[in-house]
This record gives C-alpha cells, sequence and structure tokens, in this order.
C-alpha cells in the first residue's frame, strides 16, 4: 500500500506542480541568498575601506595643523575607539609619522610596521593577525598616516551584515511554498470536482459535462470527453436498437418454425406434412442468412478501416459474384449482365469484404424484381476511383422511401418480400471502410441502381 501511494504520489498532478514550483523557488532562493551574501559581503568590506579613509584624511589633516600637539594625540583618540564587542565598529589602529620613516604618534595596538609603506590600500599578514591597510602620505610627503583594521574583525562584520541580509529570505521561503501549495490545490480544486462529478456517474448518465466552472486550459478535455461521451451514446444506442430489432428479427423465424414443426407432426397428410417440412426449410435458410448477415455486421462495427488493404482484382472479384448469384439458385430467371471497361481493373482494399458487398446488392436486386426482368452488373472507372453499380429495370423504389434505404433492418421495397433489411446496411458499412460512400437512386431509363462509389483506384498490376 505505501509502496502504491507514493507511486500515485509522484503521479499527481498537484505534486508535481509542488515539486517543479518549489524546486524552482529553492534554487531561486539559493541564487539570490548566494548574490545577496557576495553583494552585502562586498559592500561592507567598501564600507569599511570608506571608514579607513575617511579616518587617514581626518588624522592627516590633524598632523597638518597641529604637529606641536601630537604628543597627547594617541591618549586622546583611545578613548573614542569602537567597542570591541560591536561588530558593526571594528576598531581602528593607526601610525603616525613623518617622511623620513620615524614614528611620531600610534595607537596602542596598532601592527608594528613601517610607515613608509607604498600609499593606498593593502593586506598585510603577520603571525599575530592579518591586516587591511591605508598609507596616506601629505601633499608635501613630510608626514605620513597608517591606519590598519584587523581583517578578522572586518569578516565578521561582513558576515553579520551579510547574514542579517538573507535572513529575511530563509524566513519568507517557507511560506511562500506555503502559499504556492494552498494556491496549487485551490487552482485544481475544480479538476478534482470533476473527477468526482464523473466517478459518481452511473453508466446509464451519459450528459455532456458542464464546462461553466471548469478552468480555460482544462476545457478542451471536458470538450473531448464530452465527445467521447456523444459517441458512446450514440453506439450503446445503436446496440440497444440493433439487439432489439435483432431479436424481433429473429423471433418471426423462429415462431413460424415452430408453427410448421407442430403442423408436420400432426398432420396426417403426407402432402400437407411436405409442405410444412418445405416451410420449416425456408424458414431456416431465412434464418441462417439473418444470422450470418448479424455476423458480419458484428464483425464490421468495431473496424475503423481495412485490416489488411491489398491490391485486388475488381473484374475477378465481380466475376465470382456474377457466378455465385447465378449458381445460387437455377430457378431464378433474372438476367445478369456485366459491363466492364477495358483493361486492368485494380483497386485497393479487401478483396473478401468487397465481394460481400457485390453480392449483397446483387442479391437485393434479385430478390426484388420480378423474374422477367434484367440485371445489370456495371463498373465504371474515374480519374481516380471506381463506381460499382447494380442496375435492374423493376419498378424502382417510392422517394419517400429512398432516404431510409441503408438502415438496419428497414426493407425498402415491399414487406412482404423475404430479406432482412440488413444488405445495404452491410454495404453501406463496406463502403465507409474503403472511404467509399453508398449510393442508392432510381434510374433515368426506369429501375433502382444501388453503387459503391469511391473505391479508390490502384495503377499496381500486381494482386
Amino acid at each position: 500500500m505505501k509502496r502504491w501511494s507514493a507511486a500515485g504520489r509522484v503521479r499527481s498532478l498537484r505534486w508535481r506542480l509542488l515539486t517543479a514550483v518549489g524546486i524552482a523557488v529553492l534554487l531561486l532562493w539559493l541564487f539570490t541568498g548566494w548574490f545577496s551574501y557576495q553583494q552585502s559581503g562586498h559592500e561592507a568590506e567598501e564600507l569599511m575601506d570608506g571608514n579607513l579613509a575617511q579616518t587617514g584624511r581626518l588624522l592627516m589633516a590633524i598632523v597638518e595643523n597641529n604637529e606641536a600637539q601630537l604628543g597627547p594625540l594617541a591618549a586622546r583618540l583611545a578613548t573614542v575607539r569602537g567597542a570591541e564587542d560591536n561588530v558593526y565598529e571594528p576598531p581602528l589602529e593607526f601610525q603616525i609619522g613623518r617622511g623620513d620613516g620615524s614614528i611620531i604618534a600610534r595607537s596602542a595596538n596598532a601592527p608594528d610596521l613601517p610607515v613608509l609603506g607604498v600609499p593606498g590600500y593593502s593586506d598585510i599578514i603577520r603571525p599575530t593577525g592579518s591586516w587591511r591597510m591605508l598609507n596616506v602620505v601629505s601633499t608635501d610627503g613630510r608626514y605620513r598616516v597608517q591606519v590598519s583594521q584587523s581583517i578578522a574583525l572586518r569578516d565578521i562584520a561582513a558576515l553579520e551584515v551579510a547574514e542579517r541580509t538573507i535572513l529575511p529570505l530563509a524566513l519568507i521561503s517557507p511560506i511562500l511554498v506555503l502559499l504556492i501549495y494552498l494556491s496549487i490545490r485551490r487552482g485544481l480544486r475544480p479538476l478534482e470536482t470533476l473527477a468526482a462529478e464523473v466517478s459518481m456517474r452511473s453508466p446509464e448518465n451519459l450528459a455532456p459535462l458542464d464546462k461553466t466552472p471548469v478552468p480555460t486550459e482544462a476545457r478542451p478535455l471536458v470538450t473531448a470527453l464530452n465527445r467521447l461521451l456523444a459517441r458512446l451514446d450514440r453506439t450503446l444506442e445503436n446496440e440497444r436498437r440493433f439487439t432489439a430489432d435483432a431479436a424481433h428479427e429473429l423471433r418471426t423465424p423462429l415462431a413460424a418454425l415452430k408453427v410448421q414443426t407442430q403442423v408436420a407432426r400432426r398432420s396426417r397428410d403426407a402432402t400437407m406434412r411436405d409442405h410444412a417440412l418445405s416451410q420449416i426449410e425456408s424458414g431456416v435458410d431465412r434464418a441462417t442468412h439473418l444470422v450470418e448477415q448479424l455476423l458480419r455486421l458484428a464483425r464490421l462495427d468495431p473496424l475503423k478501416s481495412v485490416e489488411s488493404a491489398t491490391p485486388i482484382d475488381l473484374r475477378a472479384i465481380l466475376a465470382e459474384a456474377a457466378g455465385r448469384a447465378r449458381n445460387a439458385n437455377p430457378t431464378v430467371a433474372q438476367k445478369i449482365i456485366e459491363t466492364y471497361p477495358p483493361g486492368d481493373l485494380i483497386s485497393h482494399g479487401d478483396a473478401d469484404l468487397i465481394g460481400i458487398a457485390i453480392r449483397n446488392l446483387l442479391d437485393n436486386a434479385i430478390r426484388y424484381t420480378q423474374p422477367e426482368h434484367t440485371v445489370w452488373l456495371e463498373v465504371k472507372a474515374g480519374a481516380d476511383a471506381y463506381t460499382l453499380s447494380v442496375r435492374d429495370n423493376g419498378p424502382g423504389v417510392p422517394s419517400a422511401t429512398l432516404p431510409r434505404l441503408g438502415e438496419r433492418f428497414y426493407r425498402g421495397r415491399e414487406s412482404t418480400a423475404e430479406g432482412n433489411g440488413l444488405g445495404l446496411a452491410i454495404v453501406a458499412r463496406v463502403a465507409e471502410l474503403h472511404g467509399a460512400r453508398l449510393e442508392t437512386g432510381n434510374a433515368a431509363e426506369g429501375g433502382f441502381v444501388a453503387s459503391l462509389s469511391g473505391l479508390p483506384l490502384s495503377h499496381s498490376t500486381s494482386v
């Protein structure tokens, strides 16, 4: 459980945001603290160097104007020394000498160094300690002033200043992280509400999600979910309608089979019994055909495209479909005429599915026309696509019926004709999988025509 919880926390958007922002804040704090520390120390050093220069110039002014009073100067200046325990007032030591290097006056703790050093700042290291020193020379060169300060005390003062500079950042950072956490939690609350709403829904509730309380960044996700819910709703509705229609369609032949079975069992007349058995055989054929059609639709519905698209020879597929239609029932009187353009008829798709679609179109044409009528199987080649048509010279279809052709379990012509209303639905699905379309209508010269339009034209000759 702990291992799962840790993994879940890593995958949590909230903790990812908090971790990323926290790391960014920490890095920014470290950089800001380091930069502030460096700058504060540098500024403290500059300030103390300024104190050295100010003290050196002040002592030089005193020396030049009061040479006779230099004797007690060191004693008087000792009374105004900074406190030893105050890091912000590190004591200054000094030596006053003449141009020849002789010492006139010095503080009690001044380092024992010659006053003839190079004018300006320098760092002096002695066994007793390190010093920051400033040598000042009068304009005429008669006097020299040497002001020094312990580097150790200067470092302590600079460190104290730097620490006090970065201390507010250290105190503010936890508060900042807490505010960031609360902000992220508040910002993600609409997503939590959305997740709770989705998780509490029943399987039957496929209504669209409300996008009003959702942040702008999450609205594309809600839109995609609503589209998914809409597709799922349509799919489930189609499945429910399909199941209900299939149950209804199967109930009819099964009931007829039961009736004819009872008739055959009770009949004492051989002729009547043979007729009942013939009706049973016919009913079994219809039920078998319906089940086959249902299984085909069940196999085609989940597909998004053909599973194994290859170059196919339309001429061979159409000839085989026409041959099967002629041989399926030798008593069929309709004449099937095949009309193909010259040359190879090579398309791209699934040969078995195209064959099923053509056989369904031929079966419909034969089933719904009179024996004396003719059925034409035609192919037209366009610039980049083929059109496969099955046309008859029968009475055609009423205009009001045409829009509903292709609906499952809808019979486009007289309801007394044998059929289950799935043939054109299968053809339409096969066409959709091949990027084509099913077109139906009444021919100008009379009769009904169903076309499979938009089959891709392939220039390959290998099938």
